[in-house]
């Protein structure tokens, strides 16, 4: 394997009109990035085309395949496992439909690199991040959870919800991923919520979201539900989630 520093990863399930130009635009960055695919047995063929895509990317690209859908939690959470065995020092979090822009990677880790934080959160909601093609309701509700997030847990984050990161190994290290509880949502809340009660030092870069152009969303009314609960349930009940 070639050796590198950085695994991008990124959980797919019916991504088969983004993911491979989503992976030839990480694989072009300057940067040296490793990604991992982690597929929840898509039924339209993302994996075949990321198997594929394999063969010519230089032992860059992997892919780990499973069963069914379990949920983005236990998708990142395979990840991690599956990076940190491998010795990488910076694992991110990406969507695979170009919510986040690859380019952005760079700035993500750079932070990481310069000892200058633990982990780099891509924020929507300070100076220099925002949001395109979104609808004022769905704005108005990102916002507002956030903003409810702070107020019950304290932490300073402002994009509590957001799911563009770079961890340095040490947070994932610290944090015992079997007992990481939540898989929507909620589930990017509470990793946040654990490293910044680790003492880790997080810092948000500002991103611009762009909102998916192919693909399915996979927003559910229940990812929703699990996320507003979960924060009263991460404030209640803190050395559990420790």
């Amino acid at each position: 394997m070639n050796i590198s520093s950085s695994l991008v990863i990124i959980p797919t399930y019916k991504e088969k009109e983004n993911i491979e130009k989503i992976i030839k635009a990480i694989l072009d960055l300057n940067g040296d990035f490793h990604i991992l695919i982690v597929d929840d047995n898509s039924p339209d063929g993302t994996a075949e085309i990321v198997k594929r895509l394999i063969q010519q990317s230089d032992q860059k690209l992997h892919l780990l395949e499973r069963e069914g859908k379990l949920g983005l939690g236990t998708a990142y959470i395979a990840g991690f496992k599956w990076g940190l065995e491998r010795n990488y020092q910076y694992l991110f979090e990406m969507d695979a439909d170009f919510s986040h822009n690859p380019k952005d990677l760079l700035r993500l880790r750079a932070p990481c690199e310069n000892d200058e934080a633990d982990l780099i959160i891509g924020s929507r909601y300070i100076e220099g991040g925002g949001m395109k093609n979104w609808g004022f309701d769905r704005l108005f509700l990102s916002y507002t959870a956030s903003l409810y997030v702070r107020l019950l847990t304290g932490m300073h984050v402002k994009d509590s919800t957001g799911g563009f990161k770079c961890y340095h190994r040490k947070v994932l290290e610290a944090i015992d991923l079997d007992k990481v509880e939540f898989i929507g949502y909620a589930f990017q809340i509470e990793m946040k919520y654990k490293a910044y009660c680790k003492n880790f030092r997080l810092l948000e870069i500002p991103i611009i979201f762009k909102d998916r152009e192919e693909g399915e969303s996979k927003m559910s009314l229940a990812i929703v539900k699990e996320a507003i609960t979960g924060v009263i349930k991460m404030r209640r009940n803190k050395k559990h989630f420790l």
